[in-house]
């Protein structure tokens, strides 16, 4: 697990503050210092007390030095410089434990999500107490392989809205906000790359926080993607499933226990009108794996249940 260093400017302690924006910063030199201007305007504007809280991911270029340098001219920037790379849903983690703000914002460095709307997320949750979490939903894909980006994250989104009964407008947007103190307890199950946004709006979504999507615009980014298409579509594939086996094992393992059991019912009664003094050795093995499942299923929604998590 990657942690920061002992340096941390201005300190984590101090009076709680109405937002932090967590800004991981990986290799972003030629940008990042655009991208605090635009949100340090924005924040000064609104009238929020906020905390800008970057932190730089072990770049290999000068990012860390872009930062330093900033914090003279922005009073709210606050650093956080870690001594490995730990991937972005590790900055994430560590931002929103370390946050002082009530209200959490993750956006990224790279010029891609109109920073200057945070606000807009922010007075969304400050309006209605009902909401958890305001996610900024992207209208157009300008990231790289859009060709076979489009359908996989069509795809793997379909699958996360039918295994949480809900609709996703962007399950993987890096533009959010949302409540540090509800969001705590699922922190620790943040993965440390890019699936950390879809763990945490599954988690939410899971335990029924209510969830609103605000369209925003997405732009062509700023240096060279950090992400892998075939590594990283695994990952969040994955990491949907993981977050539904956590919190509704039932969804993900009954559906194919009942399947498999009717299959085999009827392989049976196949089995006894064909051969009515055997019933072959498929349809037992069938059978068997259908009840297999489903007390695996009943075990497993029987501990999530149990969990003081919950």
């Amino acid at each position: 697990m990657t942690e920061p260093s002992g340096e941390v400017s201005r300190g984590n302690i101090g009076q709680p503050l109405d937002v932090t924006i967590v800004l991981p910063c990986y290799n972003e030199q030629d940008h990042v210092l655009r991208e605090i201007e635009r949100i340090t305007e924005a924040m000064d504007n609104s009238g929020y007390d906020y905390e800008l809280l970057a932190i730089d991911d072990a770049s290999t270029d000068q990012t860390l030095q872009v930062l330093q340098e900033a914090q003279a001219r922005f009073p709210h920037l606050r650093l956080m410089p870690f001594h490995r790379n730990g991937g972005s849903g590790t900055a994430r983690r560590i931002g929103s434990q370390q946050a002082r703000g009530e209200i959490v914002v993750w956006t990224d460095a790279d010029m891609t999500y109109p920073n200057e709307r945070i606000p807009e997320l922010v007075q969304m949750l400050e309006k209605e107490p009902a909401i958890d979490q305001v996610v900024g939903a992207r209208t157009s894909e300008q990231g790289t392989h859009k060709v076979l980006r489009v359908p996989a994250k069509w795809l793997i989104r379909k699958v996360a809205e039918g295994l949480t009964g809900t609709t996703i407008p962007d399950l993987n947007s890096g533009l959010r906000a949302f409540r540090r103190q509800v969001a705590l307890p699922y922190l620790r199950l943040l993965p440390p790359g890019f699936s950390c946004v879809t763990t945490i709006t599954m988690a939410f979504l899971h335990n029924q926080h209510e969830v609103r999507y605000l369209p925003i615009d997405y732009a062509k980014r700023s240096g060279s993607s950090k992400f892998h298409f075939v590594k990283d579509a695994y990952r969040y594939i994955l990491q949907v499933l993981r977050m539904v086996m956590y919190f509704n094992p039932l969804k993900v393992l009954m559906p194919p226990a009942l399947w498999l059991l009717a299959l085999g019912i009827g392989k049976v009664v196949y089995d006894v009108v064909t051969n009515p003094v055997r019933i072959a050795t498929n349809t037992i093995m069938i059978v068997m794996t259908a009840l297999i499942i489903g007390a695996v299923a009943l075990l497993a929604d029987l501990i999530v249940r149990s969990r003081s998590d919950g």
